[in-house]
């Protein structure tokens, strides 16, 4: 798959797969960012990317992430539309920070990965039922 992106910073390298079986690509961060303590904030990760027909881009945090700093994504993951990719819509990475202590986030480190998958619209089609008897409501397969 050919992707069309755009570094804001050149000096930075591009997203990279950092072994031969990873399925997202690490994000790095442009720019030192500190974190105060319990507070929300958007790391830069230098790249505009167009993404293609037929695809989303999920940014989802590294694994490490609440162990390694202390941050964790309060959105769980960043869905990226197709039509994100003007001049200033650089893919942010919002963290937040759940220690009691600010906590700086260094220029070129991997906060964050990126992952594409496929996508279909839905095309909707109104039904009076769906003939299936009731499951019990959210949370109902747990007893």
């Amino acid at each position: 798959m050919h992707i069309e992106i755009k570094r804001i910073d050149p000096t930075l390298p591009l997203p990279d797969y950092h072994t031969n079986g990873a399925v997202g690509f690490d994000l790095i961060t442009r720019e030192t960012t500190v974190i105060e303590a319990g507070k929300i904030a958007l790391v830069p990760s230098n790249v505009i990317v167009k993404v293609p027909e037929g695809y989303a881009l999920l940014l989802i945090p590294r694994s490490s992430l609440p162990r390694k700093k202390g941050l964790i994504c309060p959105h769980s993951l960043g869905v990226i539309d197709q039509d994100y990719h003007g001049e200033k819509d650089e893919l942010m990475v919002q963290v937040q920070n759940i220690t009691n202590s600010p906590v700086t986030v260094e220029r070129g480190e991997r906060i964050a990965q990126g992952l594409f998958v496929k996508v279909e619209k839905a095309q909707w089609e109104e039904v009076d039922s769906h003939g299936a008897e009731t499951r019990g409501g959210f949370g109902s397969t747990g007893g």
